[in-house]
Order: structure tokens, then sequence, then C-alpha cells
């Protein structure tokens, strides 16, 4: 490995010996782990730049097998704010598992982006939380190629306006049904947060009515437990 400069997200910190810690880190060409040297002593360099919830910028040089040497870590961003609600930050929290066991088996900088974007809308607290939880889910499913279907049924019909739906778990899809729970206005919000940056969706208003059932459709078709 040659030395490399590139942003990245701590997705996770493990102490090693005494005072190591060894990195697992998001970054926009995939993950890396790292070694951390002395990273935990009080006046480490290197401690201020690996905090969880952050975007940073490190210089990774050369170690032994895989294991990269981490020789510089600069913070960006610190979206502190996600630690001072709890829902919140549990959710940043299970973001990061879902994205770090995704990673292994779907390279991409996608993931990253992604990452990025949900922890800036968690810091932002006048930001619904159903919002970016939607925003995550139905991105996270597309990267992992079970993108939700917002234009067509299960049946493969077109979705109209007049008519009423419900998300089928078997099918994986919307279902035409009289009385279903989702109209044309929960249709158009999840195709706006299928394809807009959530940093865009945030400035709609309105929404508080429809969000809680989008959040459920996009957690089901997520499969998130």
């Amino acid at each position: 490995m040659k030395t490399i400069k590139t942003p990245a997200i701590v997705l996770r910190r493990t102490n090693y010996g005494e005072a190591d810690r060894i990195l697992q880190l998001l970054t926009p060409d995939g993950k890396l782990s790292v070694m951390a040297k002395s990273a935990r002593r009080e006046k480490s360099r290197l401690s201020g730049g690996i905090e969880l919830f952050s975007i940073c910028d490190v210089v990774v040089g050369e170690g032994k097998g895989e294991l990269g040497i981490l020789t510089s870590a600069r913070l960006v961003h610190f979206y502190n704010n996600i630690m001072t609600d709890y829902d919140r930050m549990q959710f940043a929290y299970l973001a990061i598992k879902l994205v770090s066991a995704a990673s292994e088996n779907i390279d991409g900088s996608d993931w990253y982006d992604l990452m990025a974007e949900v922890l800036m809308g968690l810091d932002a607290h006048s930001v619904d939380l159903r919002l970016v939880q939607t925003w995550f889910y139905l991105h996270y499913s597309a990267l992992m190629g079970y993108e939700l279907s917002l234009w067509h049924d299960v049946t493969g019909a077109a979705l109209v306006a007049d008519q009423s739906y419900r998300y089928d778990v078997a099918e994986k899809g919307l279902r035409a049904v009289v009385g279903g729970t989702l109209t044309s206005d929960h249709i158009k919000l999840l195709r706006l947060i299928a394809t807009k940056p959530l940093k865009i969706i945030a400035q709609i208003g309105g929404i508080n009515d429809v969000i809680g059932d989008c959040m459920m459709v996009a957690r089901e078709h997520a499969a998130i437990n």
C-alpha cells in the first residue's frame, strides 16, 4: 500500500494493546482497516481526528498485511449534535452497522456519500428523524440491488393518482387495494426522497401527515427489524 490521503468516516474503533486502536474507515474508494498507534494516549495527535459521527481527512501509510498505519488525522466536521438526542444517536449506530456490513461485499463511493449525508441529516435536529430514516432506507435498498419501484405496482401496472396502495412484503412492492394507506401524496414524497439528496428534501414542508407511513414502507422494503 502506498501512502494515501483521503476523507474518511470512522465505522469502528477497537482498542488494541495498551494504547493503540484499530480503525475501520469508510472512504470514497471503499473501506480501510488501519492501526492508530498510541491513539488512546492523552497527548496523541491522532485521537482528536478519529471521532465517531465525523468526517475526517486521514493519511495512511503501508503497514503489515492489509492493515495500514494511520500517520495523520484531521477532523473536518464533527456532528456532535447527534449525541444529544438518543433516538438520532441510536439510528446513527444502526446506519453505521448496516453500511459497514454491506460495504464488505459491495464497493463504491456511494456508501461514503450515503453515510455522509445521513450524518449531516441526523445532526440537524430541525430535520425530521423519520425523513432521515426514510431517505437512508430507500437509498440503502437501492445500493443493495433491490430498489423500491415507485412507478409501477407489483403487477407491472403504472401507479395512478386516484388509486390507494399498500406495501406487499412478499412481493417487495406496492399493491393496489381499496382503502390502502398509501395515496398519491405518499408516492410523490417517496419519489422525491428516492431521487434527491437529503439536504434538498429537508427543505420540503408539509410532510408530517405522510412521512410516518413513508418511513414504515421504506423500512419494510429494506428488511430492517
